[in-house]
């Protein structure tokens, strides 16, 4: 163990930086709507100090009531133009490669404030030149294969008019555009009531009705708890209508899909503490986009609600939270109690509470770039704030860039599995995530690693999304896959890894027990020392290692950095340099990042 160790480099440079505070982030359709609508003066959840700080919302969002707007971000898929009335067709050609450019920065979606000088001056347009500006945008957008839909129109000074637009551009190997969002807290907080109700568009009659098409097991549907991960859709046309299984009598998952401009898919996760260990897997091995943390009006912020919001932190995601039940107890002192915590020194957050159209707006078009947290006080009885959650989802983009998307899709296929089915007729399905490369049907793969580390060859046979079926899947999409039934597959679990087959290729993949990580412990009762035991969160990978070796100290205490050597202690796993690790045994936890591993019977790959 000695030599083996002496492979270890405590002094390697990995990016990985020793100060930042890594405990923390470094940086409807229909008439249903309006009968939703939360009126914003009878709501005393907004406040104008948050936790005793005032929030500037003119400078954190993009308020037309604040007389103007930040000045426009050089960066990112939000452009502002005083008009485009009549433009030349030089001048057109080069508005219509700039949006092209601003779409790519949003992922396919773009934010258009019309009337608004670069400076962010709201100077507004009379109705007519309004109105030639709105065409002109749309002429451009149609130029690209995309839509528009203005978003908000207000009146400023003098009947002068301003606008917000969102132009939309499906990518064309895409039905539509996806957002993950993973659903957190506590158990009994309501999060299957709250996505019954918005993805049936049926109020719940307060025991719990709207939640059972949640529920996966009839132990599910006895407690009134969920256990495991469970998926559910909810879609958006063109004009930002909700499409849900509401939209007429014999709607479906795939029609939902094939209806839709927009898909936000929402996962279901568990809030009680005995399947914490499957809610962190989800969080780590699908990679959502955002999270949305749910927490009950009347218990308010318990212990679980802590676990997960230090959790989401960790793995820095964005995520906004809902605070239900509001129709049985008065949401204020929950709201205050989310302010003071989001506001502590280990969060640095700013709480958002949104109580009009306009801040669903704002918050939906800058939760990535700022550092804003959104909270809706909603009923799942009356159905009180609903419409602003629906508005706020329509808006939300994916947060990453198409230049980060080409990226990933150059790279070689890496499908790590989350999920293992057994289908009648089909055999054994596999649902995950593809973290890079394209996947296609009948390509060949490897699965792995097995027992000795290596990767057995497959084929994939067919592939599914949001439950239909397509031909593609590509880097950051779930998928769940099927192989061909005459090829004799390996015993499969979850935690393994599809990687493309590059036939006989020197760099053939393999599977490995020791790997190096640079870590910060974000709390610890007391201290770590080699020979503890906790549970690794790698991607898909959730197993028990041992901390074999701690360079530059004997121990690890709350807040503490090192290099650190870990053991799986089970069977070996596919690691790669920079994925980011989340380990956790009890209330301890901490975070990093994987700098070197050590395949079995394989040289060293470092980062």
């Amino acid at each position: 163990m000695e030599s083996f160790l002496s492979l270890f480099d405590p002094n390697q440079d990995d990016g990985f930086d020793e100060e930042p505070e890594l405990n923390g982030n470094s940086s409807g359709g229909g008439s249903s709507s309006s009968d939703y609508e939360t009126d914003a003066n009878s709501n005393e959840c907004a406040l104008g100090l948050v936790g005793g700080i005032p929030t500037e919302r003119g400078n954190l969002i993009f308020d037309f009531e604040q007389g103007m707007l930040p000045p426009e971000p050089q960066i990112g898929n939000v452009e502002y133009k005083l008009k485009l009335v009549n433009p030349s067709k030089q001048r057109f050609e080069q508005l219509v490669t700039q949006m092209k450019w601003r779409l790519r920065e949003g992922n396919g979606e773009a934010i258009y404030e019309i009337g608004v000088s670069d400076a962010g001056y709201l100077q507004g347009l009379s109705d007519k030149d309004m109105n030639a500006s709105l065409t002109t945008l749309k002429q451009m957008a149609h130029h690209l294969g995309a839509s528009t839909s203005v978003l908000r129109r207000k009146t400023i000074s003098s009947r002068r008019v301003v606008a917000e637009v969102l132009v939309r551009k499906i990518p064309d190997d895409q039905h539509n555009i996806e957002v993950r969002v993973a659903v957190l807290g506590g158990a009994d907080a309501g999060k299957s009531t709250l996505l019954g109700v918005l993805t049936q568009d049926e109020l719940d009659n307060g025991h719990g009705r709207a939640r059972l098409n949640m529920f996966r097991h009839m132990h599910e549907i006895q407690s009134g708890r969920t256990s495991c991960i469970s998926h559910e859709t909810l879609g958006f046309d063109a004009l930002g209508n909700v499409v849900n299984y509401k939209y007429n009598e014999m709607m479906t998952a795939e029609e939902i899909s094939d209806r839709s401009s927009k898909l936000v898919t929402f996962m279901d996760l568990a809030g009680h503490r005995r399947y914490m260990r499957t809610t962190v897997q989800a969080l780590s091995g699908y990679s959502p986009h955002y999270a949305m943390l749910v927490v009950s009006a009347g218990s308010g912020c318990n212990d679980t609600t802590e676990e997960h919001l230090a959790i989401v932190r960790a793995l820095d995601m964005p995520f906004f939270i809902l605070v239900t039940k509001t129709d049985i107890t008065s949401p204020d002192a929950t709201v205050q109690e989310l302010c003071n915590l989001l506001t502590t020194i280990g969060c640095r957050k700013v709480p958002f509470v949104v109580t009009n159209t306009d801040e669903a707006i704002s918050a939906g078009s800058n939760q990535v770039s700022e550092n804003i947290v959104p909270i809706f006080c909603v009923s799942n009885v009356t159905g009180t704030g609903l419409n602003l959650v629906t508005k706020f989802l329509y808006v939300l983009s994916p947060g990453i860039s198409n230049a980060e998307k080409d990226r990933l899709e150059q790279e070689s296929c890496e499908f790590q599995v989350d999920e293992i089915f057994r289908v009648s007729d089909v055999g054994p399905v596999v649902g995950g995530l593809l973290v890079q490369g394209v996947l296609t049907e009948n390509m060949p793969m490897k699965i792995g690693p097995l027992p000795n580390g290596s990767f057995h060859p497959v084929t994939v046979n067919t592939i599914h999304r949001n439950k239909a079926p397509c031909r593609v899947v590509r880097a950051g999409q779930s998928a769940s896959l099927s192989f061909s039934l005459d090829q004799d597959l390996p015993t499969l679990r979850s935690g393994m890894v599809l990687l493309g087959d590059m036939g006989n290729s020197p760099d053939e993949p393999c599977g490995t027990y020791f790997f190096q990580a640079k870590v910060s412990v974000l709390f610890h009762a007391t201290a770590i020392y080699v020979g503890f035991q906790t549970t690794v969160h790698i991607g898909s990978i959730r197993q028990t290692a041992v901390i074999r070796g701690i360079m530059g100290g004997e121990r690890l205490g709350t807040n503490d950095c090192a290099s650190v050597m870990f053991e799986f202690v089970g069977h070996p796993e596919y690691v790669r340099p920079g994925m980011r690790i989340l380990f956790r045994e009890g209330t301890s936890k901490g975070i990093g990042v994987v700098t070197q591993v050590f395949p079995v019977n394989k040289t060293i790959v470092t980062k």
